[in-house]
């Protein structure tokens, strides 16, 4: 389902009314910088399983060298 011209207008019509012309451009820049946060961490995230998995791979192919001590 794709939004039409008519459809985007009354939405951005609509947000002008409820927001106000001076409180758009803030909204926008939330949305940027949350934008950006949510990137950043979905970045680390990767970033993080790729070093597990990594990890994970190091065990399975030695095993003998990550056996538990002896109590």
């Amino acid at each position: 389902m794709s939004l039409g011209i008519t459809e985007i207008t009354l939405i951005l019509v609509v947000i002008l009314l409820l927001f106000g012309g001076k409180r758009i451009p803030e909204l926008a820049r939330a949305l940027g910088k949350a934008s950006y946060e949510f990137k950043k961490a979905k970045e680390v995230i990767k970033k993080e399983t790729d070093e597990l998995k990594d990890a994970i791979e190091d065990v399975q192919e030695k095993p003998e060298e990550y056996k538990p001590n002896d109590v």
